[in-house]
């Protein structure tokens, strides 16, 4: 019959024994210069390259509002000035 003292030892062994293997067994990630490497393979994973895009990402949204605006104030100044009103008798 084994001792409560020997249980507990089995325990810690088992437990100091288990945690580095669960380590070198989950794979590991690495952080170099502010890149998050998932694997020992990312050197030879494809490269994507995305194009550089203007610094204003509105840009179209931004040249319909600048038309518009424009064509009310071509509106507001090629329009008649109102009447005058003649006072009643």
């Amino acid at each position: 019959m084994q001792t409560k003292s020997n249980r507990w030892a089995g325990w810690k062994l088992a437990a100091l024994t288990m945690c580095p293997a669960a380590i070198l067994l989950t794979g590991c990630q690495v952080e170099m210069a502010g890149q998050t490497l998932p694997s020992a393979y990312y050197l030879s994973d494809d490269v994507q390259y995305y194009a550089p895009g203007p610094e204003f990402k509105l840009a179209r949204e931004a040249a319909a509002m600048k038309e518009q605006s424009e064509a009310i104030r071509s509106t507001a100044q090629e329009a008649p000035a109102p009447a005058p009103v003649a006072p009643a008798p």
